[in-house]
């Protein structure tokens, strides 16, 4: 039987250096634990573009490193073309969600976009995952809980769709 390509994922905020790069990475940790990381790739990016290198924020950085999860990437923008690269774009906020769309047809959208926090077992309504980039050091915490406990559930809805 041959090898099916890989299902692409991408995490998208706004400047790439904090909630997307961190669920990269707490996504690729889990993969990696269930040794899926030859049939899920994993990408972040951001719809701006003025942290384009950039790694991620320090204090995601170390707020990550606490818990064990390495966050390497290196920020990027999304381009209308990644769009139909990718099987599954998951945006932070809604906010970012509306941007993704407008980048392509209805129907892409509803086939490839969704909110992050729609496979949050807690989110009670709450959609968005908060920026912390200009509150205080606990807002990292409580972001890394939100990615914690959204990613497993989220890797049964990829496992769901690769069958």
């Amino acid at each position: 039987m041959a090898a099916s390509k890989p299902f692409e994922i991408c995490f998208v905020c706004l400047g790439n250096i904090c909630r997307s790069p961190l669920a990269e990475g707490v996504f690729q940790a889990l993969i990696k634990e269930k040794g899926l990381e030859n049939q899920i790739i994993i990408h972040s990016a951001g719809t701006g573009n003025w942290h384009v290198g950039s790694p991620p924020d320090a204090r995601m950085k170390a707020t990550a490193r606490k818990k064990g999860v390495p966050l390497t990437s290196r920020a990027q923008q999304i381009q209308p073309g990644d769009i139909r690269r990718f099987d599954l774009i998951l945006a932070m906020d809604q906010s970012n969600r509306d941007i993704l769309e407008y980048m392509c047809s209805p129907e892409v959208a509803a086939k490839k976009i969704r909110l992050f926090r729609s496979f949050d077992p807690e989110a009670n309504g709450d959609l968005d995952v908060p920026d912390p980039y200009y509150g205080r050091d606990d807002g990292f915490e409580h972001v890394f809980q939100i990615v914690h406990r959204t990613c497993p559930p989220l890797l049964d809805y990829v496992k769901s769709q690769m069958e």
